[in-house]
């Protein structure tokens, strides 16, 4: 196959795979999805599987309970995405202030993360950004730019290729690092800023207060001495965190207040 027609399939296939890759997410923002659900889930239970086998997780049933309700309070509001998943939680005996969550439900939480989060609202407001990653199929969509990119990359080296090896490798250098900064860490703070905006609303959604999500953003800011351009960061800033996060009190405390006059008052205690 010569290369002019090489670069004209690999265009067709380009556009085919963006075009049938449409969706939208909770927050209607449109997203690109290739990857199967069912293949990142089943790697996901790999993974989890794998950590409950070889890290350290708390055995105390009173902390195990009191992250469960929180837990279970937020994905018990959760309607379409998500719904349909067996949630899991392993809670890992780690200092390290950190959470996080893998395809197929699930959540990992360090127990470090518990002296940061004094209170049922402040760890809502963690757990409740994590299920709103998976929720907003997040890590497919990640997964599936990365995919596209290397596509992207593989093309232009043909087509800056030849017989100018040094020189196709220098640009499959350059277009892989701008790939990276340009496309993918932008965009991964995209889906920070909205897991957000989505876990206030289940976190409010049950009953826990999100201003607390605020008090627990600032805590972390005033602990975080490293400062990370925001450019270079796969992150929003703290301040850029705290700023949309105040921004979007308004709505999410008419939300929460919705859920009281429900009646839904978890009661979430270590």
């Amino acid at each position: 196959m010569n290369k002019k027609l090489f670069i004209y399939i690999s265009y067709i296939v380009f556009a085919v795979l963006i075009l049938s890759s449409c969706a939208t997410s909770p927050t209607g923002r449109s997203q690109m999805i290739l990857k199967s659900e069912a293949s990142l889930e089943l790697e996901g239970e790999r993974q989890f599987r794998k950590i409950r086998e070889t890290l350290p997780l708390v055995s105390d049933q009173r902390t195990i309970n009191f992250v469960e309700c929180v837990a279970n309070s937020i994905i018990g509001v959760l309607e379409g995405e998500g719904s349909e998943l067996y949630w899991e939680l392993a809670i890992v005996d780690q200092p390290d202030v950190n959470a996080y969550v893998l395809p197929g439900g699930k959540i990992v939480v360090n127990s470090g993360l518990l002296t940061m989060a004094s209170n049922q609202d402040q760890l809502a407001a963690v757990l409740g950004h994590e299920v709103a990653h998976v929720t907003a199929r997040h890590a497919n969509e990640r997964a599936s730019r990365s995919a596209l990119t290397d596509v992207g990359v593989d093309i232009a080296s043909i087509i800056l290729g030849g017989g100018y090896r040094n020189q196709t490798q220098g640009a499959r250098n350059a277009l892989s690092t701008g790939a990276l900064l340009g496309i993918l860490n932008p965009f991964s703070r995209l889906q920070e800023s909205e897991a957000d905006t989505i876990g206030l609303e289940y976190m409010s959604k049950s009953g826990f207060d999100p201003r607390e999500s605020v008090v627990l953003w600032k805590k972390m800011n005033s602990k975080n001495t490293t400062r990370i351009p925001e450019y270079l960061s796969t992150h929003p800033s703290g301040e850029t965190r705290i700023d949309e996060l105040i921004s979007q009190l308004p709505n999410t405390l008419n939300v929460f207040n919705i859920a009281q006059d429900k009646g839904l008052y978890p009661d979430c205690r270590l």
